[in-house]
């Protein structure tokens, strides 16, 4: 049996068709052992062994170990080999040469690094699963020739997201309609993030945003050229984004097509970033300290240093709480 307390009725008869053919539970017993020996406790075996019960047919030596191998020779730890094989336990299924070695090495020369491939592949599920022939080299060939996408520009979205050509490449040719719908020009920096974005939010939840926006008063025309500007705010909960927006017109006062020209304030954090920063200035100016010189958008704008250096150290002295203020915002966030 495996580790753990035994696994739910339909497992286990899952489980013992996978079994009936063995005359003895030597090939069963030797994988489960060796996955104990790996590293996995027993409710990680269960994960592993649930979503392919023939595993545990599989010869220890021939079948097993060397996609164990493969991956402590590719620089992981025992314990990132578990968080990687959770995430993909297709990697089991996959031969180590003919498979694992060439998208290892795929992989490797898109994302720039082996870090950044092992780094994905302790995150990302199913990361090894798609095909080279089938998916990567296609969506990667329709981006470059059919859309004019140079590599570059794609692998620096690759790199932090590479699930983008992942994909099948009939649903890569319908995010490229989608963010041509949009009026995005595929010349543009921001395409492939749009790309990106959109691949992240469904259709349901895009229309979910668009109505919300329109309820604030946005026109169509101003959430398209929103999206243009900052993609990644589409991939905002729509909680959040109607949180936000409401700050910033209730109480900071902009107008709903003044947020639309500037989207970019809306992929700051409300509670860490915004707020405790919108209450110093509000502060100061109680105090008749700061006379509102610039908009409270390029204050949000500037980097955590750069915000104490120009605005609450040079007033520490009159005003030693504006520190409290925000360290308050640094702590609710977390």
């Amino acid at each position: 049996t495996l580790a753990g307390s035994p696994p739910p009725r339909s497992e286990a008869a899952k489980f013992s068709k996978s079994l009936a053919h063995l005359r003895s539970t030597e090939k069963p017993d030797a994988v489960l052992n060796f996955m104990r020996s790996q590293g996995l406790g027993g409710a990680a075996i269960r994960k592993v062994i649930s979503s392919e019960p023939n595993y545990l047919c599989y010869n220890v030596e021939t079948n097993i170990a060397p996609k164990f191998q493969f991956l402590r020779d590719s620089g992981l730890s025992e314990s990132d080999i578990v968080d990687v094989i959770l995430k993909n336990v297709v990697i089991l299924l996959l031969d180590v040469h003919r498979s694992l070695v060439p998208k290892l090495e795929m992989w490797e020369s898109l994302l720039g690094s082996r870090e950044l491939v092992l780094k994905h592949l302790k995150k990302t599920r199913w990361f090894f699963f798609s095909s080279v022939e089938k998916k990567l080299h296609p969506n990667l060939k329709f981006l470059r020739d059919e859309c004019g996408i140079p590599e570059e520009r794609v692998y620096v979205v690759l790199r932090s997201h590479p699930q983008l050509i992942s994909q099948k490449p009939e649903s890569l040719r319908a995010l490229v309609a989608r963010a041509d719908e949009l009026g995005m020009p595929r010349q543009s920096r921001m395409f492939v993030r749009t790309l990106d974005a959109l691949h992240n939010v469904s259709r349901e939840r895009f229309e979910a945003k668009v109505e919300l926006m329109r309820s604030f008063g946005w026109s169509e025309s101003e959430f398209s050229s929103a999206v243009r500007k900052a993609p990644t705010f589409l991939c905002i909960s729509l909680d959040m984004l109607r949180r936000k927006v409401e700050f910033f017109i209730n109480v900071v006062g902009y107008t709903p097509s003044f947020i639309a020209s500037q989207p970019s304030i809306l992929l700051y954090s409300l509670q860490k970033r915004v707020i405790p920063r919108f209450r110093v200035l509000e502060m100061l100016n109680t105090k008749c300290l700061w006379t509102r010189q610039g908009t409270c958008l390029s204050y949000v704008k500037l980097s955590n240093a750069k915000f104490r250096e120009k605005i609450v150290l040079p007033y520490k002295e009159k005003v030693p709480e504006l520190l409290d203020i925000l360290r308050a915002g640094e702590c609710e966030g977390k």
